[in-house]
């Protein structure tokens, strides 16, 4: 028997979700590897898919933030699914917020122009679910700024996209099932909320299906009625968001959010996207698949847990430095500190107020700059002594229970050997397990 490509076994998802069954899916958006490897560790163990995403300002055909091309990406996550001995036919890529969203200060042509270059890559590269973008205004795009971009206009956009990602597929890989597709977009934008704020209202479901019906037409003017039947996908705002201190739960007594869920039911094949997750307890996680919220994406919450790892490692170390003073310290914390004030581009537009509040943001944010500074070289040796001198002096049990209380369970019942990479990896699979659970892959 042929075995299911992840795209059929997603569509098996989205439809055991329809059928009122607690299915879903956790979607990692990130590239830091010991969240990988955790993921990978997770899903292995879950015996279900795992559906890795690059953002189009991570990954693009100039390289992105990371520095890899969307071909880059996938020998590396596939590097890392060998390592781990990950079953690649689990494994699903996909590309979050695709379209001119990195070239807004550009003129609308020359922006799409590379837009389409970006979906071409990401496609040719072997990313199967495709989330198509285009509702940032470009440099001479008319219109109120304070207000989204026209829909006509934004889904006129989002099927031109498809129809090049089309076009790559029957060009370039077409023995593999064709791309799955996402449509719509969270309020505010992607990566948190950069400012307080009281509540977080839901989409209305009138909006909703506007959005719908509005790319529907769209691309059925564009000869796309193929490439509609596998939109799987709307995003839309649940009511939920989360700043620098501040987390807003799920909802579903809302009255939009009700509404939303009964909603979406009328469209056969389709659930919605949930962004900005990170954070939420596993109650509402749940109840956001049961209402049909049945995709789930995590980013910051899993490279926070690592943050919070090695800072807990970083403080046994200090607490045994009197017993070993050979050892020279790590200075983990010292070090990315330094590192983030030398180099302020990926925070200091997003954390405002005092010194002492940017100090206390920079490593306690929910918002989780400090995830784009753990590549670099000198934060990367410091981690390095780390893990070298934990190795050397071993983890009491008694310092495990005051720094990782979780991990020191483990640790006693048998589940967790004592070594600092293991616990780094027990401390993200806390996170990524509370999703794995509200998806029903485990219990």
């Amino acid at each position: 028997m042929q075995m299911k490509h992840t795209t059929e076994k997603l569509i098996d998802i989205i439809q055991q979700n329809q059928n009122g069954e607690q299915k879903g899916v956790y979607s990692i958006c990130s590239a830091h590897p010991v969240v990988l490897k955790a993921s990978m560790q997770q899903a292995l163990e879950d015996s279900s898919i795992l559906l890795v995403e690059s953002t189009s300002n991570q990954v693009d055909q100039y390289g992105g933030y990371t520095g890899m091309t969307p071909q880059h990406f996938v020998a590396y996550i596939h590097a890392m699914a060998d390592e781990t001995g990950f079953p690649k036919e689990n494994l699903m890529l996909g590309g979050d917020h695709l379209g001119p969203n990195a070239w807004q200060d550009e003129p609308a042509a020359e922006a799409m122009d590379k837009a389409r270059v970006l979906i071409t890559e990401y496609v040719k590269a072997g990313y199967s679910k495709i989330h198509l973008d285009a509702s940032m205004f470009c440099a001479d795009d008319e219109g109120d700024r304070t207000k989204p971009l026209d829909d006509v206009v934004v889904a006129a956009r989002a099927a031109d996209l498809c129809a090049a990602a089309e076009n790559t597929w029957k060009e370039f890989c077409s023995e593999s099932p064709k791309p799955l597709y996402i449509i719509g977009t969270e309020v505010p934008v992607p990566g948190g909320a950069q400012e307080e704020e009281d509540t977080v209202h839901p989409t209305s479901p009138a909006a909703a299906a506007a959005t719908l019906e509005i790319t529907k037409k769209a691309f059925i003017e564009q000869d796309l009625a193929d490439a509609w039947s596998r939109v799987i996908g709307l995003v839309v705002q649940p009511g939920v968001e989360f700043g620098d201190d501040q987390v807003f739960l799920f909802d579903r007594n809302q009255p939009n959010a009700a509404a939303l869920s009964s909603m979406i039911q009328n469209y056969p094949g389709l659930v919605y996207e949930a962004h900005s997750t990170d954070y939420q307890t596993e109650s509402a996680l749940s109840n956001l698949v049961e209402d049909h919220f049945c995709i789930l994406k995590v980013g910051p919450w899993v490279t926070y847990a690592y943050r919070e790892a090695v800072f807990a490692l970083s403080y046994i170390e200090e607490e045994i430095r009197n017993q070993f003073p050979d050892i020279t310290l790590s200075n983990i914390r010292g070090v990315l500190e330094d590192v983030m004030v030398k180099n302020p581009g990926y925070w200091k537009k997003y954390y405002p107020g005092s010194d002492a509040e940017q100090y206390f943001k920079r490593r306690f944010s929910f918002s989780d700059r400090s995830r784009y500074y753990w590549p670099d070289q000198q934060i990367a040796k410091s981690i390095d002594r780390l893990m070298q001198n934990l190795r050397k002096t071993g983890i009491p049990l008694s310092l495990l229970s005051q720094y990782s209380p979780n991990q020191y369970y483990q640790a006693m019942d048998g589940s967790l050997k004592i070594d600092p990479e293991n616990i780094i990896i027990s401390r993200i699979r806390d996170v990524i397990g509370i999703y794995s659970r509200a998806c029903g892959f485990s219990s």
